[in-house]
């Protein structure tokens, strides 16, 4: 096992930057998720941690050895793709003991090695079966226990589960967590699913354009993101981001969301300009009257544009009205769907297509954002600030 650190990491291809520059360290035995949309850089950077591609500056670590300049064979690293790469003429066994071989290991010390990943991943059935013969879930397993076998440093995984349908991916993805954790063996993990990155990271790391937005525990991600861009991507629905009118009440600021005001925390930065909300904050209300920011809740009615319904919850879509602005800025697509604000809903009646509806959130949980689109950090919103 060793800790992996990435020191003024740049990448280029030709005259395209995919990573300007990037610094990052994962620790010995931890699992650090790589979470992304398509063409951020976060397969890229596994790839070079992997020795498929060079670096075009910085330093690559693993443990206390500069490996960048080392060729794949000599970094101990085993990977496991997305479509799998297994052999199809070998047997399950074949393809589990493969990298052994090359590596010239006696029969005892393969077979040894063999029987224990096969144990740990539920193959023992299967070692003379054929991948053709292998359902998805179990090619998948055998990808695994196949870079198991070789005992690496570090773990990469690109991708595991994409090529599985969503109950495969829920019981794999299990797996894969159980599995770390017993062997500890550091490893990362590249996604673009957030649902596999809050479960099975330790840490997460959110990039965008070959930059790393933030890294951090999944929670920590979740309840206090550091810019726009990681609270309009984590979250499904994502959180809803508001672009406020500001003005002044009695002599204090106040943000104004449709028709209701909202006092503004004592010390909030005059720079804020945006405000989250994320959708399980929201509650439905009887009350169709706007509520003033005196109530502690803020209050946005609209028409209901779309249900869906998820057993113990639903997802309502709002129209707001003209008034309240959800903004997009530094978030990419629109989250809740074009000029839609989304609210989970656990208690109430049910909504329909048309119908009227108020939905109110307690104003201490707003998040609030500069207008560069970096996070207002709670405990610097104080009287001191």
């Amino acid at each position: 096992m060793a800790s992996v650190e990435f020191r003024g990491v740049r990448k280029a291809f030709g005259d395209h930057t995919v990573i300007p520059k990037l610094d990052l360290g994962v620790r010995d035995g931890e699992l650090l998720v790589l979470l992304g949309p398509s063409g951020c850089g976060k397969s890229t950077l596994l790839r070079l941690l992997a020795g498929l591609e060079q670096a075009t500056d910085g330093e690559i670590l693993i443990g206390e050895r500069r490996v960048d300049a080392l060729g794949p064979r000599e970094r101990n690293i085993a990977m496991v793709f997305q479509n799998y790469a297994l052999y199809p003429h070998l047997t399950v066994r074949g393809n589990l003991e493969f990298p052994l071989r090359m590596r010239g290991m006696g029969r005892a010390a393969r077979e040894r090695r063999v029987l224990d990943a096969a144990g740990a991943l539920g193959l023992e059935a299967l070692l003379h079966k054929r991948p053709a013969e292998l359902s998805g879930g179990q090619r998948q397993r055998v990808a695994m226990g196949r870079a198991i076998v070789r005992e690496p440093d570090v773990f990469l995984m690109d991708e595991p589960l994409s090529n599985l349908d969503a109950r495969l991916r829920v019981q794999i993805r299990a797996e894969i967590g159980a599995l770390q954790r017993r062997l500890g063996v550091t490893t990362l993990y590249v996604t673009h699913d957030q649902v596999e990155a809050m479960t099975l990271g330790d840490r997460v790391a959110v990039m965008r354009d070959g930059i790393i937005q933030q890294v951090g525990p999944p929670a920590q991600l979740y309840d206090q993101p550091a810019n726009l861009f990681v609270a309009g991507f984590l979250g499904s629905p994502p959180m809803n981001l508001f672009e406020p009118s500001f003005e002044r009440r009695d002599g204090e600021r106040v943000a104004r969301l449709g028709d209701g005001w909202l006092r503004l925390p004592a010390g909030l930065p005059e720079r804020a300009r945006y405000a989250g909300i994320r959708p399980e904050m929201f509650r439905a209300e009887q009350d169709t009257s706007p509520m003033n920011g005196d109530s502690g809740r803020v209050a946005i009615r609209g028409s209901v544009e779309t249900v869906e319904m998820l057993g113990h919850e639903r997802i309502v879509y709002l129209r707001p009205p003209e008034s309240v602005v959800l903004s997009t800025d530094g978030a990419g697509p629109a989250p809740s769907g074009v000029g839609l604000l989304a609210a989970r809903l656990t208690e109430g009646p049910a909504q329909e297509r048309g119908q009227d509806l108020t939905l109110t959130a307690p104003a201490a949980e707003i998040h609030w954002f500069d207008e560069s689109g970096n996070a207002i950090v709670a405990r610097r919103v104080n009287k001191d600030d």
